[in-house]
């Protein structure tokens, strides 16, 4: 009877599993979009309490306008990344034939220097690849990126409208207020928790890619500002972000120059920042913000990234975390909260609240 029942148990997951993987495949072109609005509303919020921290703001700027200032802020951040972004990429596009030129002459080095005919496949190789078409698929990216926006800014208007009736929505629901306070401090431990792993991630990449620029710059590598917006974004992805990011600028020096001298200045001096931030700046900051086991990190990378490219990559550690929040307060799944935890301690509401 027991074993009937364990196999029902396990048919019952699988089937859930499998179908919960169908519809996050089928429905990321909306799925994404109103995650990252999720985020926006968090660091909102994070903006609205640092906005609080002033006596003179908390006691004479409403809660609305709090809200206000936050996402006009976000967003235009948002806008003038994507914009730069957009013009940089046209500008490297003006370029692109001197690119293909000096890649071959990069490609005719290395058969020179290493004495084995190796450049006549890759040169076959570079001559079916079309950079211009490949970067106008790129150009195509960002142009439904920056179409996305639109829907992420009406995504975040709802969640900040649907904030203000939350509350009168939790009275309706739980009549039982210790249980209707259980539910709002799961809310509040996951905002919390989101919030603070956002701004702190967002200060990290941000100051790796002012410093990656002033390195670029002096080395002279074209269109600086889109290497530092790409590393500040790739930044985001966790173990593998920042070598990618290296790697990128690193790799278009030789594009630029035709030669090897630029890519190892690139591949040293960025190297460098990602080293130093990474390892040293980025624990101090960071600190013990996330409770995630660094396997679980992995996993979760592979695992939205499978399923969501390079930006399930990005919301990979957040979705996590998002994960552990709530099923450390369902009892059912209280033990999958543990294996995904950093030390399997896990803290509960009941004791926060103690």
């Amino acid at each position: 009877m027991n074993k009937n029942l364990d196999i029902r148990k396990v048919s019952h997951f699988l089937i859930i599993l499998i179908g919960l993987t169908v519809f996050l495949v089928y429905a990321r072109e909306y799925a994404i979009p109103f995650i990252i609005a999720l985020l926006i509303w968090f660091i909102i919020h994070e903006l609205r309490e640092n906005i609080q921290q002033v006596p003179w703001l908390r006691k004479n700027c409403p809660m609305w306008l709090q809200s206000t200032i936050g996402f006009i802020v976000i967003n235009a951040v948002i806008l003038l990344l994507l914009e730069l972004l957009y013009v940089s990429m046209s500008d490297l596009l003006l370029s692109i034939e001197l690119y293909e030129s000096n890649l071959d002459k990069s490609l005719l080095q290395i058969n020179t220097l290493t004495g084995v005919d190796i450049s006549d496949q890759a040169l076959k190789y570079i001559q079916e690849l079309d950079l211009a078409a490949t970067a106008s698929t790129l150009f195509e990216h960002i142009s439904v990126l920056l179409g996305n926006s639109f829907l992420i800014l009406i995504y975040v208007l709802f969640l900040l409208l649907e904030e203000s009736v939350f509350e009168h929505k939790l009275n309706a629901l739980y009549s039982d207020e210790k249980r209707k306070k259980k539910i709002v401090a799961l809310f509040q431990k996951m905002d919390h928790s989101i919030s603070k792993y956002l701004t702190l991630k967002t200060i990290v990449s941000l100051i790796t890619g002012i410093l990656s620029y002033i390195a670029l710059l002096i080395i002279g590598v074209d269109a600086p500002i889109f290497w530092a917006i790409l590393i500040f974004v790739l930044n985001y992805i966790p173990t593998i972000g920042s070598l990618i990011a290296t790697l990128f600028p690193a790799a278009f020096a030789v594009v630029q120059f035709g030669e090897f001298g630029p890519m190892f200045m690139v591949l040293i001096s960025v190297g460098i920042i990602q080293v130093i931030v990474g390892n040293i700046v980025e624990p101090k900051i960071m600190g013990d913000s996330l409770n995630i086991s660094s396997l679980v990190v992995i996993l979760s990378l592979t695992i939205w990234g499978a399923l969501w490219g390079v930006m399930g990559m990005i919301l990979s550690v957040p979705i996590t975390v998002i994960m552990i929040v709530v099923f450390e307060e369902i009892p059912q799944l209280r033990n999958v909260a543990i294996l995904l935890s950093e030390k399997g301690q896990l803290k509960n509401l009941d004791e926060e609240n103690n």
